[in-house]
């Protein structure tokens, strides 16, 4: 839909400035720390929103309007000199189409980020080297984001996004920080990008592009039709959770939609909910309570 809507605009003569492809919010939040003077954090906080939303990640023209929506809220939890210890918590959605909506589509807490920041230092990305964890976990999760959101407009779409990533993950693992390698545990950046470039779990990209360009974008037309894919979308998560039970994809997936699922399936046209309420308690159980309200 992007690409369609940017070739329309070329096609009726309308010029409009380059854009670049993120509208982030990013925050510093130091709650968990005591910590009187505030300047560094407000500095960082500046830094970054600035790093990601005037850096242009891609080679692709964005209109303000077709900007993805996302944020990143970094959770201090340590501050010693110039080391932070912190979580950072990435969320994006994506628009759907002929509304005022918008989707969730990503929603992840990375419990593992340390990195080392001097008030003032440049914060500038190079893909082709490993210049600080700060940079290169920040523009990890643009090129998630930047993935994701593909995958939703066109089958796989988000692969040389997912790419960019890889080659991030690749030149991190030779620092000491935690996340980059698959020994770091079962829910890092290395595991999140694995996952969904691994044929193991491929159903997950099928999903995200079924579920919202045959699904969503769809319903404001033809609301049943609409709702009747997205139950059906749910059903492709069979094959990859009698493999990979609860996996990691799976939960991802969940802990951004599942709030919406339960909305779309209590009101508006009736379709059979049966065996789509079956399927959700068997491929998302830890989300049982949401599917109990599924009664329409």
């Amino acid at each position: 839909m992007r690409n369609l809507v940017l070739s329309l605009l070329f096609l009726c003569g309308i010029s409009f400035a380059t854009a670049q492809e993120l509208n982030c919010q990013i925050t510093i939040d130091t709650q968990q720390i005591n910590q009187t003077n505030q300047q560094i954090f407000k500095t960082l906080e500046r830094s970054l929103n600035d790093f990601v939303n005037k850096t242009q990640w891609t080679n692709k023209k964005f209109a303000a309007t077709e900007r993805i929506n996302c944020s990143m809220v970094i959770n201090v939890s340590e501050y010693n000199s110039d080391e932070f210890v912190a979580t950072i918590q990435v969320q994006s959605s994506r628009p759907i189409y002929n509304s005022s909506f918008e989707s969730p589509v990503f929603n992840f807490n990375d419990r593992q980020f340390r990195f080392i920041y001097q008030e003032f230092q440049p914060i500038v990305y190079n893909p082709n080297a490993f210049t600080s964890n700060l940079v290169s976990v920040i523009a990890y999760y643009v090129y998630v984001i930047l993935g994701i959101d593909a995958d939703t407009f066109a089958l796989r779409g988000g692969s040389n996004y997912y790419a960019q990533a890889q080659q991030i993950v690749n030149l991190s693992q030779t620092s000491a920080f935690l996340g980059w390698k698959e020994a770091d545990g079962n829910r890092t950046r290395w595991t999140l990008l694995d996952n969904m470039l691994n044929n193991t779990h491929k159903e997950y990209r099928t999903v995200m592009y079924n579920y919202h360009r045959v699904g969503l974008d769809v319903m404001a037309d033809d609301a049943r039709a609409g709702k009747q894919a997205i139950s059906s979308s749910m059903e492709i998560f069979k094959a990859l959770n009698n493999r990979r039970p609860n996996s990691f994809l799976l939960q991802t997936f969940f802990d951004a939609k599942a709030e919406e699922i339960e909305r779309i399936f209590s009101g508006g046209p009736k379709i059979n909910i049966v065996r789509l309420v079956e399927t959700l308690n068997k491929v998302a159980p830890f989300h049982a309570t949401k599917w109990e309200k599924i009664k329409f």
